[in-house]
């Protein structure tokens, strides 16, 4: 998905920015940067081991662990590799290429269970790992809930979601690219002045698992990007400076937006926070930007997952079949993206995925369970051991037309956040409070930029007061939902 949102241009009346600055919101849509990426790739290029071998790896540990005597196994070998290249005000500042790989083997004596991994393919390296997780499990406390899936639960077939597209760049390439995306900020403007940098990554990896109640599958996967930071700075001996960072990331480097778009636009963010007062503590409305929102998703996950919920540390505990947001919100979850960020034909257990609606009409329909919280809390598996799926967060209110300028409307007068720092999420309670950064709204209209301010609130409020979410959804990795309005939040300002 290309970004769809807002591009600040600012202009300044003088030299002095007297007059001052003002904004305008527009759709862009990023050009598509071609390369000579073949879409049709092998499974095996690039890698040191193949398909086959992982799967000899996996087949000596499961039956070395049935030798030892143990009640059931699983074993999954992976392998990863890639290019990160970085430079800084023109000038190469480090290339690295990684290259790992890993053997990890679960063995079950009963309900007890051991874990051990070695990056050592040897056999005798691999009987030694096999030896060490069964002696764990055999001195563990017995637990009722541990052991693999239920055979009900396993996927026998593995579409292909077209995953893996490796990059073929060598280092002076993946440099002449992360230069080009850097002048592209720095020539935006002459306040453009200095940068953080611009880099490029090219990554991919492979797996292959398998375990004793029937499951084998595995596949390789392929993530892009390239990305850069450059800081704005007002003229003057004491000037003020801000920094912004943007980025394009892809399962295939031939889907990457162009780097002059990505350069321009991350100095175009950095320009707009140019001018940054500080506002009075307050209470308003909050617009969160489309990347920021998916953080909101984010927590409702954290809140809804098995391990949360069955150790009772949720804000969210015994939600479901009860509504928590308002009855125009869904949540859908779908593995089976084609090229999709969060996309997988089964979870990390190799339990079945699903498409499913997480929410419905405001109301939880589902959780995210791996197959042992399930077991804690007398469920089934939702495929989700792991993490969760492509989630999308959506409006029935939402028309085509809800962009940002329609979403500032909306708005009205309050605070529109483009950027959150620190952790200040209590997911027992649900309070949340955050540093931010962003813009002060007016009737609608951007006013000017704001920062060091803090917004506060619960998420239990927050969630149920979503009066709008945009149609400037933005994926950025595994969750999409358009930019998010909050009916109201506690400001911490001067």
């Amino acid at each position: 998905m290309q970004r769809r949102g807002w591009v600040a241009s600012i202009i300044a009346a003088t030299a002095g920015l007297a007059p001052a600055i003002f904004f305008e919101s527009l759709f862009v849509k990023i050009s598509v940067k071609k390369s000579t990426t073949a879409s049709n790739a092998k499974a095996h290029d690039g890698f040191s081991y193949s398909r086959d071998h992982f799967e000899e790896l996996v087949d000596t540990a499961l039956a070395h662990a049935k030798k030892l005597g143990a009640t059931n196994a699983g074993a999954e070998a992976s392998e990863g590799c890639g290019l990160s290249v970085s430079v800084r005000k023109g000038e190469l500042e480090n290339v690295e290429r990684n290259r790992d790989k890993s053997l990890g083997v679960t063995v079950y004596v009963d309900h007890r269970r051991g874990n051990a991994s070695t990056s050592d393919f040897s056999k005798a390296a691999i009987q030694r790992t096999v030896q060490a997780a069964y002696d764990i499990a055999r001195f563990t406390a017995e637990d009722p809930t541990a052991g693999l899936p239920d055979e009900a639960d396993i996927e026998t077939k593995h579409r292909d979601l077209d995953l893996f597209h490796p990059w073929r760049i060598n280092s002076e390439e993946a440099a002449r690219i992360a230069l080009q995306c850097e002048a592209a900020a720095l020539k935006t403007s002459r306040r453009i002045t200095n940068s953080d940098g611009a880099a490029v990554s090219a990554q991919q990896s492979h797996f292959f698992s398998a375990h004793t109640h029937g499951f084998r599958g595995g596949y390789a996967s392929s993530r892009h990007s390239v990305s850069v930071a450059p800081i704005a700075k007002l003229p003057g001996r004491n000037a003020e400076m801000q920094r912004d960072a943007w980025y394009t990331s892809m399962r295939s480097a031939d889907e990457l937006a162009s780097v002059e778009a990505v350069g321009r636009y991350a100095a175009e963010r950095a320009l707009s926070r140019l001018g940054a007062r500080k506002i009075a503590t307050t209470e308003c409305p909050v617009l969160f930007e489309s990347p920021v929102a998916a953080g909101l998703l984010g927590g409702f996950v954290q809140a809804v997952s098995g391990g949360a919920l069955y150790r009772k540390s949720s804000f969210l505990l015994d939600s479901l079949g009860k509504k928590v947001f308002p009855k125009h919100i869904d949540i859908e979850e779908d593995p089976f993206v084609m090229r999709g960020k969060g996309s997988s034909p089964f979870d990390d257990e190799g339990v079945r995925s699903a498409r499913r609606q997480v929410v419905k009409g405001g109301r939880v329909e589902g959780y995210f369970l791996s197959s042992y919280s399930a077991r804690k809390l007398g469920m089934k598996t939702t495929g989700n051991s792991g993490g969760s799926h492509n989630l999308s967060m959506t409006s029935r209110l939402t028309q085509p037309g809800d962009d940002l300028n329609a979403m500032l409307q909306k708005l009205g007068t309050g605070l529109f956040v483009i950027e959150l720092m620190g952790q200040g999420v209590n997911y027992v309670t649900g309070d949340y409070s955050r540093g931010a950064s962003g813009f002060w709204v007016e009737n609608g209209q951007i006013a000017y930029p704001v920062h060091e301010i803090t917004i506060a609130g619960n998420l239990k409020d927050m969630f149920m007061g979503i009066e709008a979410v945009g149609a400037d959804a933005y994926n950025m990795g595994a969750k999409s939902t358009g930019s998010i309005l909050v009916n109201r939040m506690k400001l911490a300002g001067s």
